[in-house]
């Protein structure tokens, strides 16, 4: 066999065990102990893929000395920023961190499906005067396929922008102008089918085809930033997942327009996990999807009130401390104010130095604590909390009213009565931790200001809940020195 045909068959090879490490690095990020090296070697598959796609294309000659230099030049600088990014963000700024990655993503599938209009009007120079429309040149699979890399990916890349804004703090609005309501929404998807059936099966000269390709990219774009805008702080976890789904499609029809097999193996495995993931928070959340997407929670996520509160009852370490100490079981519900202040480690020492005065310490884990599914565990992990001491809601809700002292750091609206007691509350129905429940609740905040969804917590002024108003690190490191004190 020739030296073509032996580097098309190990590629291909090299392709199937890619996948299967993709596959089999995403079964084990389903473990804390195994996560690690999920993502290690999922890591190793993407290597191997870059690596084969690269030597199939200087073997085929499909790429000229100056494309080898380019490719070499982009993947040297992105694999560089992706090292420092990934290097130097910290935990608290992980969910952001996650949207914009997903937000790359979405943008390579639109470049990838915006570039092959240039590409067919070069491969065919003259043969435009013959009516030739994309479909006919690559197929309709091959014109439906190219529609949908824009699309999806435009969609996924503007969407994913505006939820790095929000969760990021820089962003509190849900509307720009009517961009956002759902008539407006509706339009712009509809304008987008039909610039996609214009584009790929109308056009058949070089001006209307790239009014097409740009027309549509615009719409997608702006029809991003509409779905988005309206999702309300509380449901931003659902949209991230939900946009990470986007992301896996967006690659998967990439791999049809460049008939590439482990594109589309990798992309259907990121959208169907991301599907399932949507609809995991979307159950823990007690909320539906279509509930999410026209913006259900519509609030305020500017934090800032904290007016109303009457009988707030404040407390200190040292009044706290004799309490902690006397407490047969105590559990702790971790939020984003632990995460802000990179407490997890003070958290643990606590947690051993109640232990050794044999309290039964245990940690209460809401699906969206910390504004993204699982950054809690991963928190937590990197202080050596023991898994088994991690428990999620359905299996700790329960345990509150046998439960002598709840210590609150930095949640909020994972704790916030209204979702059972308010029918008109932003978050009526979603499942939240029954904390009011125990025997003394201890709320450590640094104000009395709104958590994520914008709204009050009735919580703080319960006769049994104390408020700690401090940063979390430096309350816990107050109750460590008063409890060795004791």
């Amino acid at each position: 066999m020739s030296l073509q045909a032996w580097v098309a068959i190990a590629d291909e090879l090299a392709y199937i065990l890619a996948g299967a490490l993709f596959t089999i690095g995403i079964i084990r990020l389903g473990r804390v102990k195994s996560a690690r090296s999920g993502n290690t070697l999922a890591t190793w598959g993407m290597a191997l893929a870059i690596a084969a796609t690269v030597t199939w294309l200087l073997v085929f000659k499909r790429w000229t000395a100056e494309s080898v230099m380019w490719a070499l030049a982009s993947g040297g600088l992105g694999s560089g920023l992706g090292w420092w990014m990934a290097a130097r963000v910290p935990m608290t700024a992980m969910p952001e961190f996650v949207a914009f990655f997903n937000g790359l993503g979405g943008l390579a599938s639109m470049l990838v499906g915006m570039a092959e209009i240039p590409k067919l009007a070069q491969a065919t120079r003259g043969m435009f005067a013959s009516r030739l429309t994309l479909a006919r040149f690559g197929g309709a699979d091959f014109a439906i396929a190219d529609s949908l890399a824009i699309v999806v990916g435009a969609v996924t890349f503007s969407g994913s922008m505006i939820a790095y804004a929000k969760l990021a703090g820089k962003l509190h609005k849900n509307r720009f102008g009517v961009l956002g309501s759902l008539p407006v929404n509706a339009g712009l998807g509809l304008l987008c089918v039909l610039f996609a059936v214009w584009g790929g099966f109308i056009a058949h000269d070089p001006a209307s085809l790239f009014l097409s390709n740009w027309g549509l990219t615009a719409l997608a774009l702006v029809l991003g930033v509409g779905l988005t805008m309206p999702i309300g702080g509380a449901d931003m976890p659902v949209a991230i997942a939900l946009l990470n789904s986007y992301s896996g499609i967006a690659g998967m029809t990439t791999g049809f327009i460049l008939q590439n097999n482990l594109l589309i193996v990798g992309g259907s495995l990121v959208g169907a996990s991301g599907i399932i993931l949507t609809q995991v928070m979307c159950k823990a959340m007690n909320r539906s999807l279509t509930n999410v997407l026209i913006g259900g929670l519509q609030a305020d996520t500017g934090g800032k009130k904290d007016e109303g509160y009457t009988k707030v009852k404040s407390t200190s370490a040292e009044e706290v401390a004799p309490l902690l100490d006397a407490a047969s079981s105590v559990i702790i519900v971790p939020g984003y104010g632990l995460a802000v202040a990179q407490a997890q480690h003070k958290v643990r020492e606590l947690a051993t130095l109640l232990e050794k005065k044999g309290v039964l310490v245990r940690y209460a884990i809401h699906p969206v604590a910390g504004r993204m599914p699982g950054h809690m565990n991963i928190l937590l992990a990197e202080a050596d909390v023991p898994f088994e001491q991690l428990l999620e809601l359905d299996r700790i809700n329960d345990d509150f009213k046998n439960t002598d002292v709840v210590l609150i750091l930095g949640a909020n609206d994972v704790c916030n009565p209204a979702a059972t007691n308010d029918p008109a509350s932003p978050i009526a129905g979603m499942p939240v931790l029954k904390v009011w429940e125990a025997r003394t609740v201890v709320v450590v905040k640094r104000s009395l200001a709104a958590g994520y969804a914008g709204i009050r917590n009735e919580l703080f002024q319960l006769d049994n809940s104390l408020m700690l108003l401090a940063d979390a690190k430096k309350a816990l490191e107050d109750l460590v020195s008063e409890l060795k004190a004791l």
